[in-house]
């Protein structure tokens, strides 16, 4: 079960802090308040938020100052800057000293918990620990990267020589092999710990604003550029970014991402004045970059740049004693303890390729425990699993449902709304649905869509769904 987070919400303004009770009231989130930066330094050692948010005039100390003093005492505790329609720029100086993001006010309410969530998103991952097998035992630890093949011994090993040092390193693997639940294990067990962590997926962001991402823009550099935009490189000034599919940056990118590895300097889109940072990089990809290189696709300096220490996952399938551990682990982590596996189970998931890998794996014990009905877990559970529970072959007909059919009333329908964003429109539709079918249990929707709750979270948290969903 998640933990509930906790949001602060610094103003000198009661209506202010009485629209936060309104907007977050039926959220599950712990509201805590204060009504200047004196009490909020106060409090926070305290409770502890998970985010803070803050006015940025107030009496006494302004946000300004309580957001340089907070960012000395714990850089880790994202903060979103609540300016008025005449403060933009002061807002974006707070930006340049750590702030995570700031809001206009009056609020958009859509975009409070749209940002709102994202921040609560980048709190749990730097907040969350990670665990390597030496270290079991050790410490507390909310996840865990699980085996004990040679080839995971080599991985635990890298962890703990990175976690002494501060050079740039590349993971690489298979999807769904654990590569950022590895970034994260070194940035928790390294020099930079009590810093910032931001994670950035290359590959789901697209090309014309993923630069300005990565490293901001000037006002006016590019049309809908109505303001100045803080990067993720200048956020995480002293701290750690985490970017994943770093082979699918275009060559103009790479450039500039090959300067910032060089010299630490890099200007935004748009600007003509040099910035400089502190940052360790460690970047993921599941592409071989070495092919890459020899097609031109990625420039042969930035991957020397990248590949100082490259720890490198091993797929599940060359890790068939790990199948049984993470088998346990997931077991207990989907609520499913106590529940044995038969032998003929186990060597049928030993059998299987894993193309999906270990995310692949928790998929199926996750459908095996709404598929098996008995205490102990049978073979034929194993492959009702791993067929899709049902699913035919060609993947179109499950049960009683054409979805080829289904999926051509839907296009018939589209055509008509040219404007609609399709894909992502379902894909919300769906998850709302599966959260009011259950009367928004996220572990139970996640099995019914067939994907882990981590990655119904980010769908959540993705389409602002956990603040609107209205429960039937």
């Amino acid at each position: 079960m998640q933990t509930q987070q906790t949001l602060l919400v610094v103003d000198d303004e009661a209506d202010v802090r009485y629209s936060f009770k309104r907007i977050f009231g039926g959220d599950p989130v712990t509201l805590e308040f204060a009504a200047s930066g004196e009490e909020a330094l106060l409090s926070i050692p305290k409770l502890k938020p998970d985010l803070v948010l803050m006015d940025i005039r107030m009496g006494g100390a302004s946000g300004l100052e309580t957001l340089q003093r907070l960012r000395k005492s714990d850089a880790r505790t994202p903060v979103i800057i609540m300016t008025a329609y005449g403060s933009t720029q002061a807002a974006i100086e707070a930006m340049k000293h750590g702030a995570y993001d700031y809001l206009l006010k009056p609020f958009d309410v859509p975009k409070l918990k749209e940002i709102v969530a994202a921040a609560l998103r980048v709190s749990r991952d730097m907040r969350a620990k990670v665990s390597f097998e030496p270290l079991l035992g050790a410490e507390e630890h909310d996840q865990e990267i699980i085996g004990r093949s040679a080839g995971m011994q080599e991985v635990y090993k890298l962890i703990g020589q990175l976690s002494r040092s501060d050079v740039t390193a590349l993971i690489t693997g298979e999807s769904g092999t654990g590569k950022e639940l590895v970034a994260r294990a070194i940035y928790q067990h390294g020099q930079r710990a009590e810093k910032t962590f931001l994670a950035v997926n290359c590959a789901a962001i697209p090309e014309a604003l993923l630069e300005s991402e990565l490293f901001g823009h000037e006002k006016g550099s590019f049309t809908g550029a109505s303001h100045q935009r803080i990067g993720k490189f200048e956020q995480c000034d002293g701290g750690t970014i985490f970017l994943d599919e770093i082979g699918e940056l275009s060559l103009a990118t790479q450039a500039k991402m090959l300067r910032v590895l060089q010299s630490g300097t890099f200007e935004r889109v748009g600007g003509n004045q040099p910035l400089k940072v502190n940052v360790r990089v460690i970047a993921a990809t599941n592409k071989p970059l070495e092919s890459s290189v020899s097609k031109k696709e990625f420039r042969e300096d930035l991957f020397y740049r990248l590949n100082v220490v490259r720890i490198h996952l091993p797929p599940l399938r060359e890790r068939k004693g790990d199948v049984a551990l993470l088998v346990e682990y997931f077991l207990n982590k989907h609520g499913g303890r106590g529940r044995a596996l038969q032998s003929a189970a186990i060597e049928a998931l030993e059998a299987h390729g894993w193309p999906g890998n270990v995310r692949e794996l928790e998929n199926v014990i996750q459908r095996t425990l709404v598929v098996g009905k008995a205490v102990a877990i049978r073979a034929e559970d194993v492959s009702a699993a791993l067929s899709g529970a049902g699913r035919s072959v060609s993947g179109v007909q499950v049960g009683d449902v054409d979805f080829q059919e289904l999926a051509r009333q839907i296009f018939r329908w589209a055509r008509s709304n040219p404007k609609l964003k399709l894909i992502p429109a379902m894909e919300r539709e769906l998850v709302v649905a599966a959260l009011q079918e259950v009367n928004g249990n996220q572990v139970q929707a996640a099995k019914l869509l067939g994907i882990t709750r981590a990655t119904l979270r980010k769908r959540v948290d993705r389409f602002g769904i956990q603040h609107q969903l209205k429960v039937s």
